[in-house]
């Protein structure tokens, strides 16, 4: 590989990564982007949120087509899934977007460079690739490595009864029992899927809750959906152990009987992928594996910049791809910002759960509130859906009545949560969204009836 130089170099093409080299590219500058991986996307693309939304459509589907297309006067018989077609359609939506990304580089005139880097000096990373090991330098460096799950001492990966979310993502077959360690968003996306197929799944969470970081109401009426579903959730519960056995795995608990299944899925969280990259050898600065960088995100190291789930904070892909643009925007001179206060959280499990801002909890914390809700099956749209469980919550400022958080658990929350999103973002009232004319009948009307609510005016309930 021969040697060259670039305004920028990004090391990752993730979706902060591969963003960030696009907007540095609209801004003017010549830009690199070092991917060891055989398509770009990172995780979130290639084994990740894509191809995990991909499987849940399928299966939800496929329980849609069981469970509720009679109501609907639609006959269908027995319904069945071919676990093979579904993952090959899985596996056609995410070539197909990869192959965008790499079509979106080729417009912008970005250089993707194949291969393994390292970072060698403040401006330089030595890149270890399938034709060998070249330089390749820059002005500035932003450093985009993403990150990989947290693998237990006592369930190492094996990839097939003891999985990760990619492992648990290429499953040829459904297990009959399958056992998840962890209640947070991958756990319970990727547990909705092989449950709604045919799996008995039971949820192991050490924690008092599952959703860590939702509201605490939302999270209650979330979990009663999930037990309905036929989800053994058991919180409370530590895991010490794990032996394989010739059927499965046998997971001990502390206290308790062990559980036993065919397939384990680790999905304890994410850690920061820093290791071999040569950053503290240049003096970049890591505790506990994560970058170090200031409100500019700038590691103090030369024009060495870092980004995403490298960096610390929520492991969001949207997160990193507003960062990778504000980083760049602010190496350009210009005034690059991500307010996180407006940085959603969103579980895909049905109905969905999303959520932003301050939940009830913390927003008490800082000071005296107001709460409004509206339930889903007080709505036109929902229920016509037949998708009723659920609500809206909206938290504001008793004094200002500015917006501080907004809680969906129900239909299409993901959606739905971009407007409290960009509410927050504007330093909107509730009043504000309350006076905002929502078309007649959606599922966002139950946004503006919570903001009625807040001010004890609701109208249809």
């Amino acid at each position: 590989m021969a040697s060259d130089s670039f305004d920028l170099i990004v090391l990752g093409g993730g979706p902060g990564g591969y963003v960030a080299a696009i907007r540095a590219a609209q801004l003017g500058m010549k830009v690199a982007c070092v991917e060891k991986d055989s398509r770009l996307g990172g995780t979130c693309l290639r084994v990740g949120c894509i191809p995990s939304k991909a499987l849940l459509d399928s299966s939800e589907l496929f329980e849609q087509i069981r469970h509720k297309a009679e109501a609907h006067g639609i006959g269908v018989g027995d319904a069945t899934m071919d676990v093979s077609t579904m993952q090959k359609r899985k596996d056609g939506v995410v070539e197909g977007l990869t192959k965008g990304i790499a079509g979106l580089f080729k417009k912008n005139k970005i250089e993707w460079i194949r291969g393994f880097g390292r970072l060698t000096s403040e401006t330089e990373i030595e890149v270890e690739g399938e034709d060998g090991t070249g330089t390749v330098s820059a002005e500035k460096i932003l450093l985009a490595p993403g990150s990989v799950p947290i693998e237990l001492p006592f369930l190492k990966f094996d990839g097939e009864r003891i999985v990760d979310s990619t492992g648990a993502l290429s499953l040829s077959e459904v297990p009959k029992r399958m056992a998840v360690i962890g209640g947070g968003y991958i756990g319970l996306e990727l547990g909705s899927v092989w449950l709604r197929l045919g799996a008995e799944v039971t949820v192991l969470e050490m924690a008092e809750t599952i959703m860590p970081g939702m509201d605490d109401e939302i999270v209650k009426q979330a979990q009663r959906a999930l037990d309905k579903q036929g989800f053994d959730i058991r919180t409370g519960t530590k895991v010490t152990g794990a032996k394989k056995t010739k059927k499965g795995v046998k997971v001990e608990i502390e206290g308790g009987d062990p559980v036993e299944a065919d397939v384990v899925l680790v999905a304890v969280g994410r850690r920061a992928y820093t290791e071999g990259m040569g950053l503290e050898e240049v003096g970049v600065r890591l505790e506990r594996g994560v970058i170090q960088v200031d409100e500019n995100y700038h590691t103090g190291v030369g024009g060495i910049y870092a980004i995403g789930d490298a960096i610390g904070g929520k492991m969001l892909a949207h997160k990193a791809e507003d960062e990778g643009v504000a980083a760049v925007e602010i190496m350009a001179g210009q005034p690059g910002h991500v307010n996180y206060a407006a940085v959603a959280g969103v579980c895909y499990t049905w109905p969905e759960v999303a959520s932003v801002g301050l939940t009830e909890a913390e927003a008490r914390e800082r000071g005296e509130i107001r709460v409004g809700k509206f339930p889903f099956l007080a709505n036109g749209r929902a229920k016509a859906m037949g998708e009723t469980d659920g609500m809206v919550k909206i938290i504001a400022d008793a004094e200002t009545d500015r917006l501080l958080g907004l809680h969906i658990f129900g239909p299409r929350a993901s959606d739905l949560i971009a407007e409290a999103a960009f509410a927050i973002e504007m330093e909107a009232t509730a009043e504000d969204i309350a006076r905002s004319v929502h078309a007649h009948p959606t599922l966002p009307e139950a946004v503006r009836e919570a903001a009625l609510a807040v001010d004890g005016r609701v109208i249809h309930m």
